[in-house]
């Protein structure tokens, strides 16, 4: 996959992520204007934050529990709000489309290691995929393989081959179902097709 392609995805995703953001002003903005005390609370909520960081790197106990007995006041009565206009806490938070990686693309690994997130592998899969012309998988598989399209006549003047049309594409269609299951054995011979132009 080109760095075009990825850095097109990479644009779209924070496209993304600005419009979620900002729909979340937008969110707040109406609802302080019908709950102004919320705003407050909000802005008290974010001040104990700083505080409480403070207060952590001071060591300081005593300030560090009155600190979270005040944001958990303040939090039951903002949930007592939201509820009020029956709506949950999540209703302050911006709505991504990726919980994983906030539309990002990217998450942290449990090693703190940055790594492409599964939302991102597979818009980057969906797109090579359309590309490979395989859009139809659905339809032409083997479930939907027909056999008898082909001749049980052997012909070795027309065909150039010892065998049927149907007994040699049956013969193909094993060996393609035995590739597929031993796919990620390294040990495994690859699949080479060959013929003329134009030929399904």
């Amino acid at each position: 996959m080109s760095n075009e392609v990825l850095n097109s995805l990479l644009k779209e995703y924070e496209q993304k992520k600005i419009k979620a953001e900002l729909d979340l002003e937008k969110r707040k903005e109406n609802l302080y204007s019908l709950e102004p005390k919320l705003k407050q609370i909000e802005d008290d909520l974010n001040s104990f934050a700083i505080l409480t960081a403070k207060s952590i790197l001071k060591n300081g106990t005593g300030s560090l529990l009155e600190l979270q007995e005040k944001s958990k006041i303040l939090k039951k009565e903002k949930e007592e709000i939201l509820k009020s206009h029956d709506l949950d806490m999540d209703y302050l938070k911006p709505f991504y489309s990726c919980t994983l990686c906030n539309d990002t693309g990217y998450i942290a690994d449990d090693n703190h290691k940055t790594q492409m997130c599964s939302c991102l592998k597979q818009k980057l899969l969906n797109i090579s995929f359309n590309k490979s012309n395989m859009s139809n998988l659905n339809i032409e598989n083997f479930d939907n393989f027909n056999e008898n399209l082909f001749s049980d006549e052997v012909d070795l003047a027309k065909y150039k081959f010892n065998v049927s049309p149907k007994s040699n594409i049956k013969n193909i269609k094993k060996k393609c179902i035995e590739f597929i299951d031993n796919f990620d054995n390294p040990n495994y011979k690859n699949l080479l097709f060959i013929g003329n132009t134009g030929l399904r």
